[in-house]
C-alpha cells in the first residue's frame, strides 16, 4: 500500500498536553513509539514557532488539523498563516445538525471554506461522528452533506463512528472514492455487554475490507485516534501501531 501513511490524532493523549512541558514530553513519547506524523486540534499551549521547533526536533510532520468551519470562514487570513507556517495540508471540520436544512446549510458553509482553502493549497474534509446517520426524509445527514456539498469537500470518515451509526465503513469508503484522503482509525469492541472503543485490530471491525476499500478509494493517510482507552493511552497508541505494522499498513 505504497503512498499511504500513518499518523495519530493527539486528542487521544489530550490529558497529557495541558502545559507546554507536558506537550513537549508527549510529542517526544509519540515519536519514540514510532509515529512520524500528528494531527492536532487545537494546536496546544505552544506558539506556532515553538510547536514547529518541537515537531521538527522529534521528526514529526503535521499534515492535518481539525478546525470549526466558522473559524475558517471568520478568521481566514490568520488561520491560514498559522496552517501554512506549520506545513498543514489538510483541515477537517465536524458539526452535524437536527434537520435536513441544518445539513444543507452546513454543506454550503463547507463548500465556501473548501474553495477558500483550495486557493492556498489546503484541502478540506468533513469528519463524521455517529449522529450524522440519523435520517431526514430518507437520507442520513452524512448523505445530505455528500449530495449538497461541492465536490471539493472531502470526507475524513471515522471507522468507529460509522459503525456505531449503524452503517458499514467499507461501503461508505467505497461510495466516496476519490473524496476520502484521510481516514480516522479506531476499533470497536464489546466489554461487559457494552460497546467500547478499542485499539486498531483489537476489536471487531473489518480491517481487511476497510484497507482494501481505502486503497481503491485513493486514501492517503490513516490517522489513529482513540477517544477513550481501557488502558494507558500511550500503550493503546503503541498497540494500534504494532497491529497496523502486522497488517502491512505502517
Amino acid at each position: 500500500m505504497a503512498a499511504q501513511e500513518v499518523g495519530l490524532q493527539v486528542y487521544t493523549v489530550r490529558d497529557y498536553t495541558s502545559t507546554a512541558t507536558d506537550l513537549k514530553n508527549t510529542l517526544k513519547r509519540l515519536s519514540e513509539i514510532g509515529y512520524r506524523a500528528v494531527e492536532m486540534s487545537p494546536f496546544g499551549p505552544l506558539s506556532k514557532e515553538e510547536l514547529k521547533q518541537v515537531l521538527d526536533g522529534e521528526g514529526l510532520r503535521f499534515p492535518s488539523t481539525h478546525l470549526g468551519v466558522q473559524q475558517i470562514l471568520d478568521d481566514f487570513d490568520r488561520t491560514v498563516e498559522t496552517l501554512s507556517y506549520l506545513g498543514v495540508e489538510h483541515v477537517a471540520s465536524s458539526g452535524g445538525g437536527k434537520s435536513a436544512d441544518d445539513y444543507k446549510r452546513l454543506a454550503a458553509d463547507l463548500s465556501k471554506a473548501a474553495h477558500k482553502l483550495k486557493e492556498v493549497g489546503i484541502s478540506l474534509s468533513y469528519h463524521n461522528h455517529h449522529w450524522e446517520f440519523q435520517k431526514f426524509d430518507g437520507r442520513v445527514g452524512l448523505k445530505i452533506l455528500v449530495d449538497e456539498a461541492d465536490p471539493l469537500v472531502n470526507f475524513q470518515l471515522d471507522t468507529y463512528w460509522v459503525q456505531e451509526g449503524g452503517a458499514d465503513p467499507v461501503q461508505w469508503i467505497t461510495s466516496l472514492k476519490g473524496r476520502v484522503p484521510y481516514l480516522h482509525l479506531k476499533d470497536m469492541t464489546i466489554i461487559d455487554s457494552k460497546v467500547h472503543m478499542a485499539e486498531v485490530g483489537e476489536g471487531n471491525l473489518n480491517w481487511s475490507g476497510i484497507f482494501a476499500a481505502a486503497k481503491e478509494a485513493g486514501t492517503r493517510w490513516f490517522i489513529v485516534e482513540q477517544d477513550h482507552c481501557q488502558r494507558d493511552p500511550f500503550e493503546s497508541l503503541a498497540i494500534s501501531l504494532r497491529n497496523l505494522k502486522a497488517m502491512g499498513i505502517a
